[in-house]
């Protein structure tokens, strides 16, 4: 029984730590996102237009859209779980005093964080610009 309370311990002792705070701002951060595109992906859902449970008016999209679409959905995911991996290593290797690792690390994942935020502001204009 000692063993949940010193794991709880642990675990308050993480949410003190920045480090943690900016990692679930980047999960909140890129859920959002997906969230948001994720709305706008339901309005231009052919099945859902056929149902009418859908208000907006968007036109039919062609299959090559919607497999660049979805082209572009794997990728902001690979590139949101990218940018996680680089800031976990960020933080390991400036534990380890790796400052030059450090400084490479967190350059690429700044570079992928904005891929990522670009894939999905792409994809916003896009259905900003499709739907009326």
């Amino acid at each position: 029984m000692a063993w949940i309370i010193n794991d709880i311990k642990k675990a308050l002792a993480q949410l003190r730590r920045g480090q943690t705070w900016l990692a679930i701002g980047l999960i909140s951060l890129f859920a959002f996102l997906a969230y948001v595109v994720s709305q706008f992906a339901f309005r231009t859902d052919s099945v859902l237009m056929f149902l009418r449970h859908t208000a907006s008016s968007c036109r039919e999209m062609t299959n090559g859209i919607i497999i660049f679409l979805f082209c572009g959905m794997i990728f902001f995911l690979f590139t949101a779980v990218l940018t996680l991996g680089e800031l976990q290593r960020y933080f390991d290797l400036k534990q380890r005093s790796a400052h030059y690792q450090a400084r490479q690390t967190l350059y690429w994942g700044l570079g992928w964080g904005a891929v990522a935020i670009g894939i999905a502001v792409a994809a916003l204009v896009f259905f900003n610009t499709y739907c009326r």
